[in-house]
């Protein structure tokens, strides 16, 4: 079976993480910090990012720092994972879900204009597959854009932008995520991940320090981080190799939305009429397809009617992905493009 989606694990990691493991410290430590200003590398950011245990805690931080709570409104979409919207919900406020576009999945600008209300303190965007919402339009609202950039690994786009190192992104910790936020919330989200405690002061923060905003459990520790750093040097190629695959698909495969050159092509989203029926006849083939995400506001969890979404209801049922990873041979891109035109 040609698999939808693979860890991409450094053969030095087991090394690197058995040297931590052997040290005597495996909270969060030098290698945390060793491995955020590897990711200010990365993602090209005046500052380092705020590494988090999940993306999901990274999420819940930016709510946070925002001013989230009962009551308020948060325009998100409802395709997406459901960790996107569950800390919305979990601090007492409502998803107000707005329309996607049919085609690539990604939230509607002009929607979100109809959502606002007075109670609105920010817009939830969700990067679907590695493409990137449309954030000069999000942003002429003049609300706090939180970027739902676990689907990719590029510099930030929104006010907020959290990213995933879950056990198949493009780079993994095993788990863990990072927030970049406004360069003026920096330090209160750094003291915020770890209870509220400031760890690079001198003074014992067990004993010694006063706690003037309560914070969280939400650090990454050294653990996690040496994986990351095993894994973040080939992360540039690996998007690479997604985007050549993806580009080798498009030039067979009649898709309604063009080419997206931006972006990173976690997933390879196709839309299907009989979407059971395409994910049996590619089983059959040996290429696991799958939706990846149930649409969030059909959970009983995340029932806030408001009103039509044609266009979540023209995406959400029938888009599929199809392998699209740096692991694909040439053999199994042909096997995939030859099933498709195939089937369809």
């Amino acid at each position: 079976m040609i698999p939808l989606f693979k860890v991409a694990m450094s053969p030095e990691a087991p090394a690197i993480v058995a040297r931590v493991l052997q040290s005597g410290y495996i909270g969060q430590g030098d290698h945390v910090d060793r491995f955020e200003s590897a990711l200010q590398t990365l993602l090209n950011t005046p500052y380092a990012p705020i590494t988090t245990n999940s993306c999901t805690s990274a999420i819940d931080l930016a709510l946070h720092l925002i001013g989230i709570g009962p009551g308020d409104e948060v325009i998100t979409t409802p395709v997406t994972c459901t960790a996107t919207n569950s800390p919305i919900v979990n601090r007492g406020a409502r998803p107000v879900w707005a329309d996607v576009d049919p085609y690539t999945g990604l939230i509607n600008p002009l929607d979100v204009a109809r959502r606002i209300t007075k109670r609105t303190k920010a817009i939830m965007a969700v990067d679907w597959g590695g493409a990137l919402c449309d954030y000069d339009r999000l942003r002429e609202f003049d609300l706090p854009v939180i970027q739902d950039a676990a689907h990719h690994m590029t510099s930030p786009s929104g006010d907020y932008a959290c990213y995933s190192f879950q056990a198949i992104k493009f780079l993994t910790c095993g788990d863990g995520g990072a927030l970049h936020c406004p360069a003026h919330q920096v330090e209160r989200a750094r003291l915020l991940r770890w209870y509220g405690l400031d760890r690079r002061s001198k003074a014992d923060f067990r004993c010694e320090q006063n706690i003037t905003e309560v914070g969280y459990k939400y650090h990454m520790n050294d653990i996690a981080a040496a994986i990351g750093l095993a894994n973040i040097g080939s992360v540039s190629d690996r998007i690479g190799r997604h985007r050549a695959n993806a580009a080798s698909y498009a030039r067979y495969l009649d898709q309604p939305a063009t080419f997206d050159l931006d972006s990173a092509w976690w997933l390879y989203t196709i839309l299907v009429e009989d979407r059971p029926g395409f994910i049996n006849y590619m089983a059959d083939k040996g290429i696991a397809c799958s939706p990846v995400h149930a649409r969030n506001d059909t959970h009983d969890g995340f029932c806030y009617p408001n009103g039509p979404l044609p266009g979540v209801d023209h995406f959400a049922s029938r888009n599929v992905a199809i392998p699209v990873g740096w692991w694909l041979t040439d053999n199994d891109r042909r096997q995939i493009v030859e099933a498709v035109i195939a089937w369809r």
